[in-house]
């Protein structure tokens, strides 16, 4: 990755519906340049997609949470699974599988207090695998969508 993909990335992370004019001229490229770095970094993977940045309150979602669950037995049968059922519900916004303490880190966001007893009570602790879970509630999420190329 050079310095024009590492701009073109920049630019893109920024703003992912800039049209490939602004991207060229905020770069200082030919719009043919920047379309052609950007279609390889689509094709090398590096560029993914965009996602659409949905505002959780207004979707009638305010109230986020990380949930802390851990797994027994531990094993890949039972890790997949949990993995493949979580990931499906529509509460989740993130997993993360991760090592330590716990198994898993479950980003959601609910309509209120309530809806989060009742997700963490009645659907994550009635699963036979699941042996702990510890619920934090997020007060605010700040992203960073700019995130550089480390080389």
């Amino acid at each position: 990755m050079d310095e024009l993909d590492k701009a073109i990335l920049r630019e893109l992370q920024s703003d992912a519906r800039k049209t490939n004019r602004e991207v060229a001229a905020a770069v200082g490229v030919s719009p043919t340049t920047a379309l052609d770095r950007t279609r390889a970094l689509r094709q090398r993977g590096v560029i993914r997609g965009a996602i659409l940045d949905v505002d959780l309150k207004s979707i009638g979602r305010p109230v986020q949470a990380l949930i802390a669950i851990r797994i027994r037995p531990p094993s890949r049968r039972n890790i997949e699974a949990f993995r493949e059922w979580v990931s499906t519900l529509p509460d989740t916004l993130g997993l993360y599988v991760t090592t330590g303490t716990d198994d898993f880190i479950v980003h959601v966001a609910v309509p209120d207090n309530d809806s989060l007893y009742e997700f963490v009570i009645d659907r994550l602790t009635q699963r036979p695998e699941v042996a702990d879970v510890r619920t934090s509630i997020v007060y605010e999420h700040i992203r960073n969508n700019g995130i550089a190329p480390s080389r």
